[in-house]
């Protein structure tokens, strides 16, 4: 990787092999995967953020927003501009880029959204400077973004948003990412159009867990990860269950406990918070299950009152992908 740098340094423009533009689609993703909480997370096909970014000689970033959001256009103020901040000083600030961001993935829906934003800024900007950095590398300049978004560095929605697919964070300090086979699933989702933020979804957590909950989870992610790896939807099923963070934060969710009872008893193999939340994922060996499951949180948001969004999608396994568009 050193030479590769060197390249860079050597370079009038970075050694670009593509050209210096690039548009790329940044999926969402769900963290936590129930009873993964900071350690587990998937890719969805859908939504998917948009961003351009165009490598210049001259030092700095220029960012800004084509979406409703209001986000922030200053580069230290804004997740992607923070991530490529860390990307330029491995490389002494020796270059700059222009960033323009239309997101899909709304902030605060529990869906990835700062990771989408955070880790397709530096996966473009790899790109363009020929892929001289590695995934390890990446989700380490996208997790500043996140400590910016969230007020902690956490990598349970920026590697699958990487990586692709379902990915295991073994450890944070050093990074040690595990990318996990899984069978074909879709997911259902709902997203009420309520604001949790993921620091104040942190706040309210448990700074002490009984020594009886945590051995039932460790057994569960457990079960989870074998899950996936045997292809075995049952297993997968019956251990999508979090019994410490969930019965907290799902308090913050009206609609909750409905969603997932009745999604349950329709087929789902089960589900939970997306990340933080307000959004709410369940996943689904068949796509006519996902479709009924996606007609009873209509139902269930429907009585309540709140505006709210539905979809079905499936795992998306290339993470963030150039486009051809």
């Amino acid at each position: 990787m050193q030479k590769q740098k060197d390249d860079f340094h050597n370079s009038p423009l970075g050694g670009t092999a593509t050209g210096n533009s690039i548009k790329i689609l940044a999926p969402a993703t769900i963290a936590n995967l129930v009873c993964g909480f900071d350690v587990l997370g998937l890719a969805l096909n859908y939504p998917r953020d948009e961003m351009h970014l165009t490598l210049n000689k001259e030092p700095g970033i220029r960012l800004r927003h084509t979406d409703i959001y209001n986000l922030s256009n200053v580069p230290e103020q804004n997740v992607a501009g923070v991530s490529l901040l860390e990307l330029m000083q491995e490389l002494n600030n020796n270059c700059g880029f222009e960033l323009i961001i239309n997101k899909h993935i709304k902030p605060g829906s529990g869906l990835g959204s700062s990771a989408a934003s955070a880790a397709g800024s530096v996966v473009a900007a790899n790109h363009l400077l020929g892929n001289i950095f590695s995934k390890e590398d990446l989700v380490r300049f996208a997790m500043a973004g996140e400590k910016l978004a969230s007020g902690v560095k956490h990598a349970d929605n920026i590697s699958p948003c990487i990586y692709g697919g379902v990915t295991l964070i073994r450890s944070i300090f050093p990074l040690d990412i595990i990318s996990l086979p899984a069978p074909a699933m879709f997911v259902a989702v709902v997203h009420p159009q309520i604001e949790v933020k993921t620091s104040d979804a942190r706040e309210i957590l448990r700074k002490e867990v009984l020594l009886k909950d945590a051995i039932k989870q460790w057994g569960n992610i457990a079960g989870l990860v074998a899950g996936f790896m045997k292809n075995d939807y049952a297993l997968i099923s019956r251990s999508l269950e979090d019994v410490i963070i969930e019965p907290v934060r799902s308090m913050l969710i009206p609609g909750f406990d409905d969603v997932k009872k009745r999604s349950v008893e329709a087929g789902a193999l089960g589900g939970g918070i997306s990340g933080s939340g307000p959004s709410i994922f369940m996943l689904c060996e068949k796509e006519s299950t996902a479709k009924k499951v996606e007609k009873i949180m209509k139902d269930v948001y429907e009585n309540t009152g709140l505006l709210y969004n539905t979809y079905v999608t499936t795992i998306n396994n290339e993470g963030i992908v150039v486009s051809s568009e």
